[in-house]
């Protein structure tokens, strides 16, 4: 995906109520950040937000963290979400390499949409279901780990399977045809173009008992 920078995103971000500038300085005390005190999901790579902002309508007794690794993508998400009235979501512009900086066993649900499949064997400890991340998630999470994921790409999500598996989850639910499927969903803006296009979107529910 070729990024194309945005005049003035910074200003655009901090000038949002839904744009969190400094999110280490909220460790240990994510919940100030919301109205309310309430379970917390995180999104990996939430992009331009459609996923996020649609589950936080849906589910409005969840608080909803996203993070972005690049502003100009987070830009779109702010933007999108600055005419909803909105109490359950923040977005963080960070990297994952940088979770264990700002989470501390807070999360319930984590989602993986669309995430980078990394397709060459030699780049497989970069995916975000990689052995490598799964290690790193066990930090976050607050009571049973439970992974959503979401591709249209066969080799990660076969990949996903493999990883999970051998780090203690359990698949309670799988999907080779999401959009075939009776499972709830929020569709994000790559999903909506993979569906035009007639491509199958994979789907998982992972549970780690503890």
């Amino acid at each position: 995906m070729r990024l194309r920078n945005v005049k003035n995103a910074y200003e655009i971000l901090t000038s949002s109520i839904y744009f969190v500038e400094n999110p280490k300085e909220y460790k240990n005390k994510l919940s100030s950040l919301f109205l309310k005190e309430q379970p917390l999901h995180l999104e990996i790579g939430c992009g331009k937000g459609q996923f996020l902002i649609g589950m936080a309508k849906k589910y409005p007794f969840v608080n909803f963290i996203g993070i972005e690794k690049y502003d100009s993508v987070l830009v779109r998400a702010i933007q999108k979400c600055q005419e909803e009235h909105l109490t359950n979501l923040k977005f963080f512009c960070m990297d994952a390499k940088e979770l264990l900086e700002v989470f501390d066993h807070d999360i319930e649900t984590l989602y993986l949409n669309f995430s980078d499949p990394w397709p060459k064997n030699r780049h497989h400890e970069r995916r975000l279901s990689s052995t490598t991340f799964l290690h790193l998630y066990d930090e976050i999470f607050c009571n049973t780990p439970i992974i959503i994921q979401k591709t249209d790409n066969p080799i990660l999500f076969a990949s996903s399977l493999e990883d999970l598996s051998k780090n203690g989850y359990i698949l309670s639910n799988v999907s080779l045809n999401l959009h075939d499927s009776e499972i709830e969903n929020v569709n994000t803006e790559y999903e909506d173009k993979f569906v035009r296009l007639g491509q199958p979107i994979y789907y998982l529910k992972a549970i780690k008992k503890k």
